[in-house]
């Protein structure tokens, strides 16, 4: 099922008119009325795997998994009460929007956990239009693993010319023969290793055999992918996929490095497809990142129709960009933190000398990874040091250093970082990101002005990485 986004003019009407597009004028007469809405995490059951087999006892938003999508607008105040209905505390981190600190949903570090049967009020006005999400930061492994996930589109005053905006929300499961989701969160040796990979991947919440496709369609597709560790690089057989966004910020249009999109935990790519294939054809969406473990997420389905147009659309592909502040690359100042520790491909662990424990892993680990040779485990909690302190306004050159043997994607709460080099080459397509891909031994090269004030957590959002360690807290005061 993919999740298509209405606007005020039906498609029906569009295509009637000749115009087969969503015209970019119907937002900006919106009133911008301030947005204001209630969401429940509560325990509920959800058929994951699809019709004839079982339903799965999950953790979920108002009652779906995912949960409802978030609609907000650029620049105007939105105020969101999150209700607890769950028997542990919760809180939520509205992920990739540069908001106040305090609404950034760290347990202890920037408001009090949410305890059952309680709310807590969410306000903030998002300066950026794009692709977002939202999940917990209390207990984030289980209440994530478990189906704690919705998207956030921030939409943009001008939204591009496409027939249809849809959203793909991928997340993958591990689940018993019975459907039940396995135990086992926190397992040490996946700790310290690739983390909790699933056996069953979704989209939107269910194991999908295919998906529409209108043949001449011009489709803007949102990708997020809300696992735990499971790394994606997918393949849209037969169809030429171009980059407009990642993670909710626009970058020069641009076909995927042989036709993969790469997708880690927490990163959303926008892409935009003109859809050439046959009528009746059904064509796979293919995910081979693990060598020799291939599969297809889905298929796009070709109705029988003869297609919308001859020829696809000509109107240009790239989105509006975001007011995000530019760095001064010659001003800035520069500064490195190196990610350490995991278990190596002889069994052993990395040196970690002169780490120090935040803490335990709380679900029966420990540490087995850390930043600078620091570990700050769980998902946040009062009194975490800063590793780095930054004055406010100050253009800041950060290079991340992997020295591990496995991947990580780094997450950076309340900012976007314009990505500059990968290993000593430049990254083209001006590239902004707030979850950047490491491959081991990977170094990275980013830079953005530290403008947000505050107590900001750098983590890996491979969740067993976070918890058992690789977390650090950089200040902007």
């Amino acid at each position: 099922m993919s999740i298509e986004l209405s606007y005020p003019m039906s498609r029906r009407s569009l295509l009637g008119a000749g115009g087969g597009f969503l015209l970019a004028t119907t937002l900006r007469a919106r009133a911008a009325a301030p947005i204001d809405r209630r969401i429940v995490a509560a325990p509920t059951r959800a058929r994951l795997a699809g019709v004839g087999h079982p339903e799965t006892d999950v953790w979920a938003y108002d009652g779906t998994v995912p949960g409802p999508i978030v609609r907000l607008r650029q620049g105007v105040p939105a105020r969101i009460v999150v209700e607890n209905q769950l028997d542990q505390d919760t809180t939520v981190h509205w992920h990739g929007i540069r908001l106040p600190n305090a609404m950034d949903g760290v347990p202890g570090l920037t408001q009090p956990p949410i305890k059952p049967g309680e709310s807590f009020t969410y306000e903030f006005t998002p300066p950026d239009a794009g692709t977002f999400w939202y999940h917990p930061h209390a207990n984030s492994l289980e209440q994530l693993g478990r189906g704690l996930a919705g998207a956030v589109i921030v939409e943009e005053r001008e939204p591009p010319m496409v027939d249809r905006d849809l959203l793909w929300l991928l997340a993958d499961w591990r689940l018993t023969a019975e459907g039940e989701i396995a135990a086992g969160f926190g397992n040490r040796m996946e700790a310290a290793m690739s983390g909790r990979v699933g056996n069953t991947v979704t989209l939107n919440g269910r194991v999908s055999e295919e998906e529409p496709a209108r043949a001449g369609e011009r489709i803007r597709l949102r990708l997020v992918n809300g696992s735990l560790a499971r790394v994606m690089a997918l393949r849209f057989e037969g169809h030429r996929p171009v980059i407009v966004a990642v993670d909710g910020q626009p970058c020069d249009p641009h076909e995927p490095k042989g036709g993969r999109i790469l997708l880690g935990p927490a990163m959303r790519i926008d892409i935009a497809i003109d859809l050439q294939g046959e009528p009746g054809r059904r064509y796979r969406v293919i995910d081979d990142f693990y060598d020799g473990l291939s599969y297809w997420v889905t298929q796009l389905a070709y109705d029988d129709e003869a297609p919308i147009r001859a020829h696809p659309l000509e109107a240009p592909l790239s989105l509006l960009r975001n007011p995000v502040p530019e760095p001064d690359l010659a001003d800035a100042e520069r500064h490195e933190l190196t990610l350490q520790g995991g278990m190596m491909g002889g069994g052993g662990m990395a040196g970690m000398g002169g780490m120090m424990g935040g803490g335990m892993m709380g679900m029966g680990g420990g540490v087995a990874w850390a930043i600078n040779g620091m570990s700050m485990t769980g998902d946040g909690h009062a009194g975490m040091e800063p590793a780095l302190t930054f004055r406010r306004g100050r253009s800041i050159v950060l290079t991340l250093r992997n020295q591990t043997a496995w991947w990580h994607p780094m997450h950076f709460h309340g900012h976007s970082m314009l990505v500059l080099s990968r290993n000593g080459a430049p990254v083209p397509y001006r590239q902004w990101q707030d979850t950047v891909l490491m491959a081991p031994k990977d170094a990275v090269e980013v830079a953005f002005v530290a403008d947000n004030p505050g107590d900001w957590m750098l983590h890996c959002h491979v969740m067993d990485h976070q918890m058992a360690g690789m977390m650090t807290v950089l200040r902007v005061a």
